[in-house]
């Protein structure tokens, strides 16, 4: 009992929470709860899938806040999954982007907004609404609907989306390469045209065939930061 009061207060509850039943409890206050349970045995890899999408902006600020304090004191470290991108860039220090169940682009957090490669991680970030001259404004860049991961395309799993797509995409499945980075963390890309990209040789290519496709918003329900 000793040890759940202070795991309690750990996480922001009060001690005399202890004795309350699970619907007393606001959304906030049982993930809270969930924290100090993920954290009872001392742990130092912690798995938070989508661990704030539930709640309310305010409120999500408030759990991530928590686990980047718990996180210091604890040393804990955290594998985070979420489809979210303001929270991955708020919480995370190295980012995996995922299409199909692949890993397609990782890279340290900044160097990954800064300077997106993967086709697939340009229209994701170019998806987030931007605001300018009291409207909001979000990109589209992407057209078709998501593969069967059952029964995936040849070669790259995103040439059937993909705006710059070439014949030699549908060959052989690009492995992840590393790529010259201004992070100390390694900046890997799995794209056979990634040199094309990266040189933004392809950025009007990419912005006409946008203008003429819609943004399939499950594009970002079914990506894995």
């Amino acid at each position: 009992e000793n040890r759940v009061s202070e795991l309690l207060e750990i996480v922001g509850l009060k001690s005399t929470d202890l004795n309350k039943y699970p619907h007393e409890f606001s959304g906030g206050q049982r993930q809270r709860i969930g924290i100090a349970r993920a954290i009872a045995l001392n742990p130092e890899l912690i798995i938070c899938d989508e661990p704030v999408s539930a709640l309310d902006v305010s409120i999500q600020a408030q759990v991530l806040n928590l686990l980047k304090e718990l996180q210091q004191k604890m040393n804990l470290t955290y594998l985070f999954i979420s489809h979210d991108l303001s929270v991955i860039e708020h919480i995370c220090d190295e980012i995996a982007v995922m299409y199909l169940g692949r890993i397609v682009e990782r890279a340290e957090r900044n160097e990954l907004f800064a300077h997106p490669t993967h086709p697939y991680t340009r229209a994701l970030l170019a998806s987030i609404p931007r605001i300018g001259a009291g409207k909001v404004h979000r990109h589209s860049l992407l057209s078709g609907e998501v593969p069967s991961p059952i029964n995936p395309p040849s070669g790259c799993t995103f040439r059937t989306r993909c705006p710059i797509a070439q014949n030699d995409c549908a060959e052989h499945r690009p492995q992840l390469n590393s790529i010259e980075s201004k992070s100390e963390t390694k900046h890997l890309v799995s794209c056979w045209h990634h040199e094309r990209i990266k040189n933004k040789e392809d950025s009007n290519e990419v912005q006409q065939k946008a203008g003429s496709s819609s943004f399939a918003s499950d594009s970002v329900a079914h990506a894995t930061l």
